[in-house]
């Protein structure tokens, strides 16, 4: 288990993680998630001895991270770090190698990794003739390719079409599943919210909320109701008497705190049409997300480059 605790970074006088702690266990994964400058990258930076923190520790297995622990863990940047114009075959075979895999296991590796990845008839052309997507493949490659005991993954689905999307997520998912545990950071929520099995929220460089998918998305006390009704007289929206999150003629979507009584929307509705859907659950995580940030102390647009 990778564990985090009271982590803290500065640069100058900009405090960019304060007080951090999560963990990550053997087959889970953890979405590290924030607005940009919030520390996400500073932190899993840190976990690698690529940032020196100014307090705090990271421990695997109850020992501090050691290089030994390194060769067993899997780094994807969010800046990716590949050789434009060498064969992404012999590129992923030859990070492999640094992490002490044998030269003929790394090389059968790279070529089972890649093809598994969708570039199997790729596995001699150089990076430079790759879609963006299709280097990202290559970069995951790379953090998979010594098989990991800990995957960290800053942003690895920025800017990747749903196919390439679910390709990562099924490869993800089954390595979490072997014994694996994986942090990742994105700002897709939705893709979070399916795949993670804890989530972490920081910002402005403390964590603001951290638990299970149900706990996070049940933390700011409120819950998310929509409401359709069949003939409008009116447009709903003009009858609800409260903000809404969304809303047409016929629909309206509003976030309600979880006490509060329904019968006042509940009658709202009923004097507009027929009331065909009332539906009552939990926020979304993006809804939970825009709920937290906008309460916490927002970084300053000067600082929104510290990561």
């Amino acid at each position: 288990m990778l564990d985090i605790a009271d982590l803290t970074k500065s640069y100058g006088e900009l405090l960019a993680v304060n007080d951090v702690s999560l963990s990550v266990a053997r087959g889970r994964i953890v979405g590290f998630v924030g607005p940009n400058g919030a520390g996400k990258s500073t932190t899993m930076r840190s976990i690698f001895g690529l940032v020196e923190p100014d307090a705090g520790s990271i421990h695997w297995d109850g020992s501090p991270v050691t290089h030994a622990h390194l060769s067993r863990f899997g780094y994807m940047p969010e800046q990716r770090g590949l050789y434009p114009k060498m064969r992404i075959q012999e590129q992923v075979a030859f990070f492999a190698q640094l992490k002490g895999v044998e030269r003929k296991e790394a090389g059968r590796r790279a070529g089972d990794l890649l093809d598994s990845l969708g570039l199997g008839d790729r596995l001699n052309d150089p990076l430079e003739k790759l879609s963006h997507g299709n280097q990202q493949r290559v970069q995951l490659a790379v953090s998979l390719v010594n098989d990991p005991e800990l995957l960290v993954l800053d942003e690895p689905f920025n800017g990747l079409d749903p196919v390439a999307v679910n390709t990562l997520q099924d490869v993800l998912e089954e390595r979490v599943a072997n014994g694996s545990g994986a942090l990742f950071s994105s700002h897709q929520l939705d893709l979070v919210e399916r795949i993670c099995d804890e989530i972490v929220i920081i910002v402005n460089g403390s964590i603001q909320a951290s638990g299970s998918v149900a706990d996070v998305r049940a933390s700011t006390g409120q819950r998310h109701l929509t409401v359709t009704v069949d003939r409008p007289l009116m447009p709903l929206a003009d009858a609800i008497d409260r903000p809404l999150v969304s809303s047409s003629t016929s629909e309206a979507v509003m976030l309600i705190d979880s006490d509060e009584q329904l019968d006042q929307v509940l009658t709202q509705a009923r004097s507009v049409g027929m009331v065909t859907r009332f539906d009552y659950d939990l926020p979304s995580l993006q809804e939970v997300f825009t709920h937290i940030a906008d309460d916490a102390n927002q970084p300053t647009a000067a600082n929104e480059d510290v990561r």
